[in-house]
């Protein structure tokens, strides 16, 4: 049994971790968010409703469960105010101490959101493909020292004396790439709504950890993103502006690397991908466009399509790896119904060279090509079935190749979009 468990994008990001962090919170006491801003979306249907969180940790929809927002989330307040009143309108979050957000998050600034905008106009073809929301601008700024943070802004003296080092400056480098100049005043005004709104939800989210972890309680560490996306070990320069594996809770959350008992990897029974850089195991024709229809495959942020393609098990190997992986999530297995045959990668061909390794470098990775084994599809309806052994044995079989290619067990299956739509082989927590 686990008391503190990671959860963590295996792949490119949009791997299903908001449904499986929401199947799981009836197990702890506390969700925390560690990393990433409102450039991630964490979608969970119930029933009729679809409810996508960009902030909020995804533990917010079980009553009796403290979410926390880490010091290492970079904070957004209108997306964060405009998510809040939508868990209110749903009946969610009536007990305001039950979010409770680090004072030292830094702010995502509409001078940060600008800026993301215009550079990527600017880089035209050679674009990263960010999501326009600020969040590299503001991670910049937090390593240059020049941040301010959400404890700032809750004392109106201070974060006018921040806003005054800094917004000259930003102020200069919109002009230059032809923005509009953030007004002082108005953004002094809007700050005031930002303080009467969230300022009672302010922490030292650290130390509250602390005391629940010492208490023997269990808590969910919730990542946005994917491993391949991580700003270290991603496919550099296509990455977000964070670190988004395993290690990155401890530094986002304030906790020590000793208290984490289990690292819960995610993975889709396919890949996908949103945005540029490259992806070996894309593809462009019917079977893209099938997986892109069937699963739904468009950013839960941006609406954005995602790229589609067949499972990479070069990249789960890697995320093992990298994040210390102890188990396995599979999602979207429903997905692959009627697609017959299946085609996993295995491996890539680089420059006439078989490896069985990522490539450290985005250009070698480009001339990938994937070296796939083929397996036999399924035709069966599996989005009723809740016990592994009730799966067709061909279901079974993809599900075991995955298991055995990644050397560790798979916990959870997800069949299908509702939130009961899942075979659960063992609890991390239980």
């Amino acid at each position: 049994m686990s008391n503190n468990v990671v959860v963590v994008g295996a792949q490119w990001g949009d791997e299903g971790k908001g449904r499986i962090i929401d199947l799981l919170t009836p197990s702890v006491d506390a969700v925390v968010r560690y990393q990433g801003g409102a450039n991630a979306g964490h979608t969970v249907v119930i029933g009729d409703t679809k409810t996508i969180l960009h902030l909020v940790p995804s533990g917010v929809l079980h009553s009796g469960c403290l979410c926390m927002i880490g010091n290492g989330v970079v904070l957004d307040p209108d997306v964060l105010i405009d998510e809040i009143e939508g868990l209110h309108s749903q009946g969610y979050l009536k007990d305001p101490r039950m979010l409770a957000i680090s004072r030292n998050a830094h702010l995502v600034m509409p001078y940060h959101r600008q800026i993301d905008k215009l550079r990527e106009e600017k880089l035209g073809s050679a674009r990263i493909g960010t999501t326009g929301r600020g969040i590299g601008p503001t991670y910049e700024d937090k390593a240059a020292r020049q941040g301010i943070r959400f404890g700032d802004m809750l004392d109106e003296a201070v974060f006018k004396r921040r806003l005054e080092q800094v917004l000259p400056e930003k102020n200069r480098l919109i002009e230059i790439l032809g923005g509009h100049p953030v007004d002082m005043n108005a953004l002094m005004a809007e700050a005031d709504g930002w303080r009467k709104r969230l300022s009672h939800h302010a922490a030292d989210t650290s130390l509250l950890l602390d005391k629940y972890i010492s208490s023997g309680n269990k808590v969910l560490f919730e990542g946005a993103q994917g491993t391949v996306l991580d700003i270290d070990h991603g496919t550099y320069p296509f990455v977000t502006s964070s670190n988004t594996i395993a290690g990155s809770a401890c530094c986002g959350s304030g906790v020590g690397p000793t208290v984490i008992d289990d690292v819960l990897g995610i993975v889709k029974a396919y890949t996908t991908r949103v945005g540029e850089g490259p992806f070996p195991t894309e593809e462009k024709g019917r079977i893209g466009e099938e997986l892109q229809l069937k699963g739904k495959e468009f950013g839960a942020t941006t609406g954005r399509k995602r790229r589609c393609g067949w499972f990479d098990s070069v990249i789960l190997k890697y995320a093992k790896r990298v994040n210390g992986l102890t188990m396995l999530a599979v999602t979207k297995l429903d997905v692959l119904t009627g697609i017959d045959p299946l085609r996993i990668c295995v491996g890539y061909e680089l420059d006439g060279v078989r490896i069985d390794h990522l490539p450290s470098s985005g250009d070698d990775l480009k001339r990938c090509e994937p070296v796939y084994e083929d397996m036999p599809g399924w035709r069966e309806d599996i989005s009723s079935v809740r016990k592994f052994e009730a799966l067709p044995k061909t279901t079974q079989n993809y599900v075991n190749r995955i298991r055995e290619i990644a050397g560790i067990p798979v916990s959870i299956i997800s069949v299908g979009y509702e939130r009961s739509a899942h075979i659960m082989l063992k609890n991390p927590f239980s």
